[in-house]
């Protein structure tokens, strides 16, 4: 089995840290390719970047050109993973989605804890749009940026932690999940520092795609997500000189 980890942004340590995380979790007999796209920011935290994103990921996955099973878009309230879905014929696992519907088997209500606070309203509506909020507890920001978590990761962990008891203490939040790709390998110790079960939407993510490759299901093509017609599509992102 092989699957797809695409990273939202252009920073290829975070996609290192990504397809190691996911590596870590995988199945013997699972292959795990980090992707980065091509073009894009270097963090994604707006809806500027995030809409950039989901046509860098869709850009970058449809280039790729060997077999594979699944893909995960390992960015965290992002847009795009239903494009993804139309042109696949494969499942399509966002970590946002992963996490949330995780922790739903763990804990009356969840929490999410990501990096700025521009960025929670975006996971929000996410959330909102995947049917998954109405036991979300609270989004909170760590005021960490993304590029943040890799710097200074020790004031990173302190952040995180720090909103993550608030969260149980404040917003009644049994389990957290971790609300961004970058976060992926912090979830162990911060399990340790609050007591209450940690998702990291990466690891999720990988178990939940290997489960559908190996029940045999997919995505629904009848409706929603149905194959894009055939037309003349202007200007897509240069894959012809690749």
């Amino acid at each position: 089995m092989r699957i797809l980890v695409v990273n939202v942004n252009t920073t290829e340590s975070i996609t290192d840290t990504i397809a190691q995380q996911a590596r870590a979790v995988a199945s013997p007999g699972t292959e795990i390719v980090g992707l980065t796209p091509y073009f894009g920011a270097e963090s994604v935290e707006g809806n500027f970047e995030s809409y950039l994103a989901a046509i860098a990921v869709m850009d970058r996955v449809m280039a790729y050109d060997q077999p594979f099973d699944a893909v995960i878009q390992a960015g965290y309230g992002e847009h795009g993973r239903e494009g993804l879905q139309e042109l696949l014929n494969v499942p399509v696992v966002d970590i946002t989605e992963a996490a949330a519907s995780t922790a739903m088997f763990l804990g009356h209500a969840y929490s999410v804890v990501t990096t700025l606070d521009r960025t929670v309203p975006l996971i929000e509506d996410r959330l909102k749009l995947a049917g998954l909020y109405q036991r979300c507890a609270s989004v909170r920001a760590s005021g960490m940026a993304v590029l943040e978590l890799e710097e200074n990761p020790l004031a990173a962990m302190e952040a995180i932690v720090r909103q993550s008891e608030l969260a149980i203490s404040q917003d009644k939040a049994e389990v957290i999940c971790l609300g961004c790709g970058g976060m992926a390998g912090l979830d162990e110790q911060i399990r340790q520092r609050t007591g209450v079960p940690v998702v990291d939407g990466v690891t999720a993510a990988v178990t939940i795609a290997e489960s559908l490759v190996r029940l045999g299901l997919s995505t629904s093509k009848i409706r929603t997500y149905a194959t894009p017609r055939p037309k003349k599509v202007i200007g897509w992102p240069g894959r012809s000189g690749r």
